[in-house]
């Protein structure tokens, strides 16, 4: 099954899972997402696989500063903004075949192994 981790190597977290899929024998596509965003399209599978809405993977701070944090704006909205702005986007988010898991802490990925 392919693994994918949607990773930002400046990020400690992400750095801890992507080390921590490694220890495990497993060797990931790694999307470096600020420098290759997913598309609109699969942003929304990547939400449908983890169960969530994109308001739920919005990095707080970062989101206030883009002005992502109006309440008024809907989840295609917010999808598009995302896209545009990917470093609001929490981190990592690890893809193994029809699950995700956000890997905060990094041994939550485990379980979608």
């Amino acid at each position: 099954m392919p693994v994918t981790i949607y990773h930002n190597p400046r990020c400690g977290k992400s750095r801890q899972t992507l080390a921590l899929l490694q220890e495990k024998g497993i060797e990931p596509e790694i999307v470096n997402y600020l420098e290759t965003p997913p598309d609109a399209a699969e942003l929304t599978r990547i939400l449908s696989l983890l169960g969530k809405r994109p308001r739920d993977i919005l990095r707080r701070k970062e989101a206030k500063e883009a002005g992502l944090d109006d309440p008024a704006l809907d989840d295609a909205e917010l999808i598009g903004r995302m896209v545009a702005a990917p470093a609001v986007i929490e981190r990592p988010i690890v893809v193994a075949g029809n699950r995700a898991a956000l890997g905060r802490p990094p041994e939550s990925v485990l379980d979608i192994l």
